[in-house]
């Protein structure tokens, strides 16, 4: 699908990486047929120690006779970085965007591109464990589909949606999730540091408690309301714990803060 094929990922942030780690580790492609590009010359050193792959600090040399070309910079670049390449990537080629908030006709727009495919994933896509909801614009063709489609199963699971307006509610849920995720999980350990557990200890006790919750809830075909009942004996210690959680407002403040990151992600793409 990618042979003789050069993609360009235009970024060298964290999910750029996992990108470029995901297709390699995959075999969708060899090393000399990526072409990395960022700020920092430091950092593409770092990548092609690891991938091998080209970097290069100029945006407009890494896109320049690719194939399909990666967006993967920070929201607040993404305008410099769209008028520094007008003119540079044809009109056929693919633009695969993991930028939050930017909307698919800004980029047509500002690019020339028509095949535009647009993407929310998360971090976990590191390891080959993420979730990516993606999009496309009318244009893109049934073979770009499954390009995009092949990059993204490299990364882990995907959803596709035939509504752009989901890659916002994405970005605040499963995009921004693994941080809700990592806080539960560094309160859960400084809580058993407090009661006398060593930090290694209470780390090891919370990674395995919610990886195998985790794993429970994808086997069983309960719903999370019965499986949470399942441990909550009448005057327990589950069901003392629960009552503070939920006079605590954990509920409520979850939910607000997910729809805080949804309205966020809504505002970064009225700015693109």
């Amino acid at each position: 699908m990618f042979e003789a094929r050069t993609i360009a990922v235009v970024g060298s942030g964290v999910m750029a990486e996992a990108m470029i780690k995901g297709m390699l580790r995959q075999g969708l492609v060899l090393p000399e047929q990526v072409v990395a590009s960022g700020p920092r010359r430091e950092r593409g050193q770092e990548l092609f120690d690891r991938y091998q792959v080209r970097t290069t600090t100029d945006n407009v040399e890494a896109v320049r006779g690719a194939d399909l070309v990666v967006l993967a910079v920070k929201p607040q670049v993404l305008g410099r970085v769209l008028e520094e390449l007008s003119g540079a990537i044809g009109r056929e080629i693919l633009v695969i965007s993991i930028v939050a908030g930017a909307r698919m006709a800004a980029i047509q727009e500002k690019l020339g591109a028509a095949a535009v495919v647009r993407v929310m994933p998360n971090t976990p896509a590191q390891i080959g464990m993420g979730i990516s909801v993606w999009t496309a614009t009318e244009a893109t063709t049934e073979v770009q589909r499954q390009q995009a489609l092949a990059l993204l199963t490299a990364l882990g699971e995907e959803v596709y949606v035939d509504d752009e307006g989901y890659l916002d509610m994405a970005t605040a849920l499963s995009g921004t999730g693994p941080a809700y995720v990592f806080l539960l999980m560094e309160a859960m350990v400084d809580a058993g540091v407090h009661l006398g557990f060593s930090r290694h200890v209470s780390e090891r006790l919370v990674i395995a408690t919610l990886r195998g919750s985790v794993e429970y809830v994808r086997q069983s075909p309960r719903h999370l309301a019965a499986l949470r009942n399942q441990v909550t004996s009448p005057g327990g210690t589950s069901a003392e714990a629960l009552y503070h959680l939920e006079k605590g407002g954990l509920r409520t403040v979850l939910s607000r803060a997910i729809w805080a990151a949804y309205q966020r992600s809504r505002s970064l793409g009225d700015r693109s």
